[in-house]
């Protein structure tokens, strides 16, 4: 069995992700974790956190 970190990114998580380098490139920092949410269908602030927690304790975002 793969460690949970080695595991490949959900759905979500891709469209997370891509929400978050689209903001980067556009406006030069990234989303409000309000912004995200709406763009991704999350309804409320704690699960975008969780996602950011999630993507941070793999290196793949930093805040």
């Amino acid at each position: 069995m793969r460690e949970p970190w080695a595991r490949p990114l959900t759905a979500r998580q891709e469209v997370v992700l891509a929400v978050i380098r689209l903001s980067l490139a556009e406006r030069g920092h990234g989303p409000t974790v309000w912004e995200i949410g709406a763009r991704v269908g999350l309804s409320t602030s704690g699960s975008v956190a969780h996602q950011l927690g999630w993507f941070e304790a793999r290196g793949l975002i930093t805040r």
